[in-house]
Parts: structure tokens; C-alpha cells; sequence
């Protein structure tokens, strides 16, 4: 993308009504408003200083024009279709508030994306990542990331060393994020958004806001409910205890405060490589494997995509090549005329 400029007064103030009606009209998250400002604003600055128009002159010409600078500078294609997408909602609006004549914006079409295969877990070793987190020597490796003040080192040598609690808590905590990731599939902003009552215990479910502020209701697994519980009752109010607020956060960070995304992505890489792991994963690698696991066990696509959130079946269906492409592997290892 384009270094930053300084905006065009009347862009600026374009700029500004679009921002609003993302936040305030559509729901759209912090994180996507930020996305489509800084695309609209290239866009403008690309209609004033490339095509010398302001945005009452856009069409699809210039729109195709700004798409292909993008990709001269670059631009992966899903960063691509990533640009148009955010540059017809830009077009759609600017229509639907009359500062055009009509949506420019509807034929345009970023180059076809390949098809790019998640990475994912097998069962075994989404198996061992979950038992490892329950080894006391997982509390260890968790406490010296995140309270370096309570290490081994604080220990005398020759002491027997006495569980610390702000330890035990931490692993606990990180047993049942790990737990609920992969049990509901959930996105790690749905995990930290999570509070204590979005767990229904009798029922076995938990309500999460997916994208798009949407609701769903996900069934929770027995292992990742045992989790939580535990969780709850003998590391929450450890860590609630420090100067951070917790409030009805259901899944603090060592300060007491509710536990950040960033976090989140150390523990799973953390827990991984403690795990003998020998890829890098993420917390929606934990997402894609849960989703895969269950096309493999006869799950229909229809249920994956609610159990997901997914508005498209189509970005479901990516699952079942995932579950293609093991079974092939698996073919050519094992079978003697592969």
C-alpha cells in the first residue's frame, strides 16, 4: 500500500462518514474499520493524485486502475481481494448516501485467489497437545513467560519446591483456553471476549459474537467443560486477586486483567513446541483442525458451518479438500501401488 499522505480536506471528511457508518450502521469491528479506512483512503488519494478526479468521478475504470497499482506494489492476491471487497462496500455506500450517482463498485473483481490448504493438527496431535497442558511442567513454562518474579530460580537449592499458586493458576488457565479452542472452534477474539455467563454448564454450550457482531450457541465438549470448571473455581480467583480488572472476563492474564489476544497466540505456540510439535500453529490452527476433525467423522458442511460462523457454506467447503489432501498423503505412504 502506499506511504502514508496527508488527506485531501474533503476526503477526510468522506473518510469520517464512512468510518461512522461502519461503526454505527453496520456493526463492523475495530479492527475492520481500521481496514477499510486505510483501503478507502488509499483509493482516494489514488482517484486525486493518479487519475486526477475526486470521488463524485469515481468509476470502474479508475477503481481497476487503483486495484492494479496495488497489485504492481506487491499485493498478495488475497491481500487483493481483500482491497476490492473493502472498496465495493466503500463504492455501495458512497452510492447510498448520494455522494455518487450510482455503485461503480460492484463489478469490480480481484484476481482469483489459489487455493491455500490451512495448516492443521491430526487427532493425535491435538490429543497431545490438550494432555500436555495438564503436565505440571507445562505451569513452569507458563509462569516463566508471563510472572518471571515466581521462576524455579526463587527456589533455595535443596528446598523442595512448593507449588506456587499464581503457577498452578496459569495452567490451569492455559489447559481450558486451549481446551475450548479446539472443543468449539471458536476465533481468538470470541475466546477473549468471552465472559463467565456466556458458558451454559447444563447444556453444554457457550455463546459467542462471531464477525459481523453476529450471536451463535456452540456445544462445548465434556474435557473442555471439566476444563473451564476447574479453571473457575481454583485459578480464576488467583488471578483475580491482582491489580488488573477483571470483571466478568472468563479468562484472565497473570495481572488479573481479561486476557489479551496476543496472549492467547503465545500459549498456543508455547504449548505446541512444549508438545513436540514440529510446526508453527496458531490459535485458528486449533479452529481448523476442530473443523476438519469433524468433516473426517461424517459431520455435513451445513452443521461445520454453523458450529464455525461461517456466512458462506463456500468457505466451509475448504474443509473437505483439506480432509481430501490427508487421505491422499495417507494413500501414498501406506499403499503399496501408490
Amino acid at each position: 500500500m502506499s506511504a502514508t499522505r496527508e488527506e485531501h480536506p474533503e476526503d477526510l471528511r468522506v473518510l469520517e462518514a464512512f468510518v461512522d457508518h461502519l461503526q454505527l450502521e453496520r456493526g463492523r469491528s475495530e479492527h475492520t474499520v481500521r481496514a477499510y479506512r486505510r483501503e478507502a483512503a488509499d483509493l482516494l488519494a489514488h482517484l486525486r493524485e493518479v487519475e486526477r478526479i475526486d470521488v463524485a468521478g469515481i468509476d470502474i475504470m479508475a477503481l481497476r486502475s487503483w486495484l492494479s497499482a496495488r497489485a504492481e506494489t506487491g499485493a498478495s492476491p488475497s491481500t487483493l481481494a481483500r482491497s476490492a471487497a473493502a472498496a465495493r462496500t466503500f463504492c455501495t455506500w458512497l452510492a447510498a448516501s448520494g455522494r455518487t450517482p450510482h455503485d461503480v463498485g460492484s463489478r469490480l473483481r480481484a484476481p482469483q485467489r489459489g487455493r491455500h490448504l490451512p495448516t492443521v493438527l491430526s487427532a493425535q496431535q491435538a490429543g497431545h497437545l490438550l494432555e500436555d497442558a495438564e503436565d505440571p511442567e507445562h505451569a513452569r513454562s507458563s509462569d516463566a513467560h508471563e510472572h518471571p518474579g515466581c521462576s524455579e530460580s526463587t527456589v533455595p537449592e535443596g528446598s523442595p519446591e512448593a507449588p506456587d499458586p499464581t503457577e498452578q493458576a496459569l495452567a490451569l488457565r492455559d489447559a481450558a483456553v486451549l481446551e475450548l479452542l479446539y472443543s468449539s472452534g471458536l476465533r481468538v477474539s470470541e475466546l477473549v471476549a468471552l465472559d463467565r455467563r456466556g458458558i451454559d454448564r447444563d447444556r453444554g454450550t457457550v455463546r459467542v459474537r462471531g464477525k459481523g457482531d453476529k450471536e451463535r450457541v456452540v456445544p462445548v465438549g465434556r474435557p473442555a467443560l471439566a476444563a473451564i470448571a476447574l479453571w473457575e473455581q481454583e485459578g480464576r480467583p488467583v488471578l483475580a486477586a491482582g491489580p488488573g480488572r477483571s470483571g466478568e472476563a472468563l479468562f484472565l492474564g497473570a495481572r488479573g486483567g481479561r486476557l489479551g489476544d496476543r496472549a492467547v497466540r503465545t500459549i498456543v505456540d508455547r504449548s505446541a513446541r512444549a508438545a513436540g510439535i514440529d510446526k508453527r500453529i496458531s490459535p485458528h490452527t486449533l479452529r481448523h483442525s476442530a473443523a476438519t476433525h469433524l468433516v473426517e467423522g461424517g459431520a455435513d458442511l451445513r452443521s461445520v458451518q454453523d458450529f464455525l460462523g461461517h456466512s458462506s457454506l463456500q468457505t466451509t467447503q475448504i474443509y473437505t479438500h483439506v480432509s481430501a489432501e490427508r487421505l491422499r498423503r495417507t494413500v501414498e505412504q501406506a499403499h503399496p501401488r501408490a
